[in-house]
């Protein structure tokens, strides 16, 4: 099977850069909490989930197309070395920067940075370091990577590649997207809110871009058949206009409370299994774009602004933290016009300088081959992608105290 790109995952990356940026300058702002947009701006965390939806199809499908052409699936070390050194970098130069640069609340020490630098924050209670708040989503993936080869064996291995044998996964796969509503119901119902942090409630958001692999090569292959499936991808304006009717719903107060108030184990189930559904209907035209879908998400302009995503996601709440200092601005006092377009084009630069000058050369220098970290048989079933999706932006389930 050939090697593919998916070119229109660059754009939808970093739209979900600019939608967390977004629903972050919104918090700080107050616009998220009060008026006429605080439903959306509240909501725009949602970006967390579609990141989540590309990693789990991006890094699934190499294993996928192993299983279809029957040769041996990425190398383990390989892929976890590959992750390491696209994630590490930028990360341990964002802890260093928001160490020196933003304020210490009562409480941070410099365990707190080393928690955030090696992502195992999530899993102590205390507060988050101010301008890292948005490392747990991070964290949360991590745990994902290390838990993929194992569970891409389990679905991939014991049984060819026939049709009933797919139709199976998926189904399997579908029903781990219910996992984290249930998983976040049982959070808020418990009263823990430490572990809304953890993988199992998010899983479901990684499934959905799995079983869009699986369902991608499977129909590329010929093991599955045309579908109602294939007359969507047609029509990217009708899916993505089902995910704005979802974003919608999820803006009311049915999906809970704009701030960060707990909230009943039904809005976090409604939120988490509404975030699914979005996920799944922004991510599915990208598949097989249209020829302006294409020109407008994998141009130019979306292949840089896809590139330059983690750092924007990486670094944004220092610059943030930053502009509020140098114009003297009171947390929650409006003005989001203020924060948000002086932070969004820092953010952009200083993005563009870690990966052009930092990032890239580092993994250049650091990844011995081309493929991926595949075995030499299944080189050409590789990584689809220039090199990789960065990972993920923050979303707020019921976060820590100290949230930014």
């Amino acid at each position: 099977m050939r090697r593919m790109r998916f070119p229109a995952l660059d754009g939808l990356r970093a739209i979900g850069a600019l939608a967390i940026l977004t629903t972050h300058v919104g918090f700080h702002t107050g616009a998220s909490l009060n008026g006429p947009f605080a439903g959306i701006l509240a909501r725009l965390d949602v970006g967390v989930a579609i990141f989540f939806a590309i990693s789990g199809f991006l890094l699934y499908r190499p294993h996928v197309v192993a299983w279809f052409d029957g040769t041996l699936p990425p190398l383990t070390l390989p892929y976890l070395r590959n992750r390491a050194l696209r994630i590490l970098p930028a990360l341990w130069v964002a802890v260093v920067l928001a160490a020196l640069l933003v304020p210490h609340k009562d409480g941070i020490t410099w365990s707190t940075y080393l928690q955030h630098a090696t992502l195992t924050q999530i899993y102590f209670h205390g507060l988050a370091a101010d301008g890292l708040t948005q490392l747990w989503s991070l964290a949360t993936e991590v745990a994902f990577y290390v838990l993929l080869p194992g569970l891409a064996k389990l679905l991939t291995g014991y049984e060819r590649p026939t049709r009933r044998s797919v139709r199976w996964r998926l189904v399997v796969l579908g029903v781990f997207t219910l996992l984290g509503p249930v998983w976040m119901a049982a959070v808020n119902a418990t009263g823990h809110p430490q572990a809304g942090l953890w993988l199992p409630g998010y899983l479901g958001w990684f499934a959905v871009g799995m079983g869009l692999a699986l369902w991608q090569v499977a129909r590329t292959s010929g093991r599955l058949g045309p579908s109602w499936l294939d007359t969507l991808t047609k029509v990217p304006g009708t899916v993505w206009g089902v995910a704005v009717a979802l974003l919608l719903i999820a803006a009311t107060p049915l999906a809970g409370p704009y701030s960060l108030s707990a909230s009943t184990p039904g809005q976090a189930f409604l939120k988490s299994f509404l975030y699914t559904g979005i996920a799944a209907c922004v991510l599915f035209p990208a598949l097989s774009p249209t020829a302006r879908t294409k020109r407008v998400l994998g141009g130019r302009v979306g292949h840089v602004a896809g590139d330059i995503s983690y750092g924007v996601f990486a670094y944004h709440l220092i610059v943030l933290s930053l502009v509020e200092r140098i114009t003297g601005y009171d947390l929650f006092s409006g003005q989001f016009a203020l924060l948000f377009f002086p932070t969004l084009v820092v953010s952009a630069a200083v993005a563009a300088s870690s990966y052009y000058w930092m990032e890239r050369p580092i993994m250049r220098l650091g990844r011995r081959d081309k493929s991926y970290g595949v075995s030499p048989d299944n080189s050409a079933s590789a990584q689809p992608n220039k090199i990789d999706p960065w990972t993920t932006p923050e979303v707020t389930p019921t976060p820590p105290a100290g949230h930014g």
